[in-house]
């Protein structure tokens, strides 16, 4: 089957208008849906992005392939689109996302279907192919592209894997790769993997453990006589047989992006040896699954809050406008009641929606209605949201101990687990620990928590609020940035203060607005490209979008992180200091009229843009002599 065939011209989007993760992917899956290919949009959705939060599809280079297998899909196809605005989509070179392969797979799919998207993944690994597309104006012209390319790589293709000469005196390594899903990055590893390995004159194996099962499956031979062995997984793969074996155990994606630092490792024996029993294993293995413990944890709890902050900021921006209509027309106003009603209805939701995501990012679908109970048990109990984050990874983990316990159930019983046992038993052990328990211990910790920061004097609240900025811009986007708002709206949540959620916004706003001053008044500093993105930074900036300064960031990231958490950090010491506060979550300049002493909060914007302006104009290099 020709890949053409399954990337069909009818379901193809030329012109992706949304720009956010979430709103891409749902209108790629209305186009699914009004196609006849999905027949449940919701069911799919699910599927995509439970996916997403195992990792992202997002492979960086301006690609991402959203992938599912489920039920859901009638009939096998691939998804084309192509963005010219680019999406935030948290790639792995956290760069904007511009095309885009949405795979549909039905659960009943067969060998074909498969080894056809395969062999599709793999040509993206190819850059000059990539371009192509990116310049492709038409569904015609993509089906043209990998007519093309399908043609050129068949010769190569018919001999990859061949077997290797074991007297060629070039070294041997030998490899596994494997997603989730088993559709795209299994074979993308595969392949780069191949590439690099010809590239540096290595001999490879590759095994891939796709949604077809093991192929190419590697031989006790091949694994005793390697150098070393790369696994490349973010799945289970049978370890047992390298046992005594130096080992590289790595995410999928860096198979893809960091090919070329494994298999220098591998063939220089810079690995730990893998020991398949027993508890003596290396340092180096101890602080992977370390590594991969914080990065469960993270995905868990960025779970939670993306679900969450819908209900934050519709809710937030509607209390936030009621509150000004009670300040014109008094608290008599019907307006004034219906807009705080509807707006606190939302945040009633909020902890328990963030408790029940964490649950389900933990344990799938049957965590989620003991995470939210829990969240809820936490909000009566006013354990506020800490204690609804403590409720969500509780449930979780709660359902995936009973799943292991009910294993040994008979075969008969198994449909009742999800309908009757997991939610009765789950929902009893969850409610029970955080009613006695874990409710009344975390209620104490927030009202000390609380109460601390209420009395915070105002050197101690200017520190704390420089920090808050400061954080917003280390990684502006990511796990630090994400900490700092998480931490705000829970205290905003909690007791409807909302000047740290002021410290947090002016932190944000201040990246990419002091990129697009530094790019306007310091031109011979930047390129011609990087002046019109400079200037796209300034609505970035007033939206109180961060990530606007992430390209910048990746291109000079010590000048350009350097000045912006200087910046961020002094407009959030100031907006503490003139007592500024938000009383809404999001919004930038749109909300800052509903603030508190709004002009000292623009005052402390100004400020902490214009200083790190000046200093990363000051301390970039002219472009001529960046190379130097």
């Amino acid at each position: 089957m020709k890949t053409t065939e399954l990337l069909r011209k009818d379901i193809m989007i030329m012109d992706l208008r949304e720009t956010t993760k979430e709103a891409a992917i749902d209108e790629m899956i209305r186009s699914l849906h009004k196609n006849g290919v999905v027949q449940d949009a919701e069911q799919f959705k699910e599927a995509i992005l439970n996916r997403e939060a195992q990792s992202s599809t997002g492979l960086g280079d301006g690609i991402a392939m959203p992938h599912a297998k489920t039920k859901a899909v009638n009939e096998p196809a691939v998804l084309f689109a192509k963005s010219t605005k680019g999406v935030e989509y948290e790639s792995l070179d956290g760069q904007p996302a511009y095309l885009f392969f949405m795979i549909a797979v039905p659960e009943g799919a067969n060998d074909t279907h498969l080894q056809t998207l395969a062999s599709l993944s793999k040509l993206l690994i190819d850059p000059d192919f990539v371009q192509q597309l990116k310049q492709a104006n038409s569904p015609d012209e993509v089906h043209q592209l990998f007519d093309q390319s399908e043609e050129d790589d068949h010769d190569a293709e018919s001999t990859s894997d061949s077997a290797v000469d074991k007297d060629s005196g070039k070294p041997f390594i030998v490899a596994v790769t494997a997603c989730p899903t088993g559709i795209a990055h299994t074979y993308m590893a595969e392949d780069a993997l191949k590439k690099k390995a010809a590239e540096m004159n290595v001999d490879i194996r590759v095994e891939t453990n796709g949604s077809d099962g093991a192929k190419n499956r590697l031989t006790d031979e091949e694994i005793a006589r390697a150098d070393a062995v790369i696994v490349a997984a973010s799945k289970k793969v049978e370890m047992a047989r390298f046992n005594g074996k130096r080992v590289l155990e790595r995410p999928v994606a860096d198979g893809i992006k960091k090919t070329e630092e494994l298999i220098t490792k591998a063939v220089n024996h810079d690995a730990a040896v893998y020991q398949a029993k027993g508890s003596d294993v290396s340092s180096d293995n101890e602080e992977k699954q370390k590594s991969s413990l914080l990065n469960t944890v993270y995905k868990d709890l960025m779970n939670g809050i993306s679900h969450m902050l819908p209900f934050v900021i519709g809710g937030g921006i509607l209390l936030a406008i009621s509150f000004l209509v009670e300040s014109i027309l008094g608290s008599d106003s019907e307006i004034f009641l219906f807009l705080n009603e509807v707006g606190g209805n939302a945040f009633d939701f909020l902890i328990p929606i963030f408790a029940g995501f964490i649950a389900m990012s933990i344990a799938d679908r049957p965590g989620l209605m003991p995470g939210m109970v829990g969240g809820l048990i936490a909000v009566q109990s006013e354990a506020g949201f800490i204690g609804g984050l403590v409720a969500g990874f509780l449930a979780g983990y709660i359902v995936i101990l009973l799943k292991r316990g009910l294993r040994g159930l008979p075969q008969a019983l198994d449909g009742l687990k999800p309908i009757l046992l997991y939610p009765v038993l789950g929902l009893f052990f969850t409610g029970l620990l955080m009613y006695f328990v874990f409710g009344p211990i975390f209620a104490g910790v927030n009202h000390v928590m609380v109460n601390f920061l209420q009395n915070l004097g105002t050197g101690n609240a200017v520190i704390l609020g420089a920090l808050l900025g400061g954080m917003m811009a280390i990684d502006m986007g990511g796990p630090f940035n994400k900490a700092a708002y998480a931490f705000s709206i829970g205290i905003f949540s909690d007791t409807g203060d909302g000047s740290l959620m002021a410290a947090v916004m002016a932190g944000g706003m201040v990246p990419p607005l002091a990129i697009a001053l530094a790019s306007t008044f310091f031109k011979n500093k930047f390129n011609e490209n990087e002046r019109k993105s400079g200037i796209t930074n300034y609505v970035m900036g007033i939206s109180f979008i961060t990530e606007g300064a992430i390209p910048f960031a990746a291109a000079d990231p010590l000048r350009v992180i350097g000045s912006s958490v200087l910046g961020a950090a002094i407009a959030g010491g100031l907006t503490q200091f003139w007592n500024s506060a938000i009383p809404a979550p999001h919004g930038g300049i749109f909300v800052i009229p509903l603030a508190e002493n709004a002009v000292f909060f623009l005052l402390s914007l100004a400020i902490g843009m214009v200083v790190s302006a000046v200093v990363l104009g000051l301390w970039k290099k002219p472009v001529f002599d960046q190379k130097k």
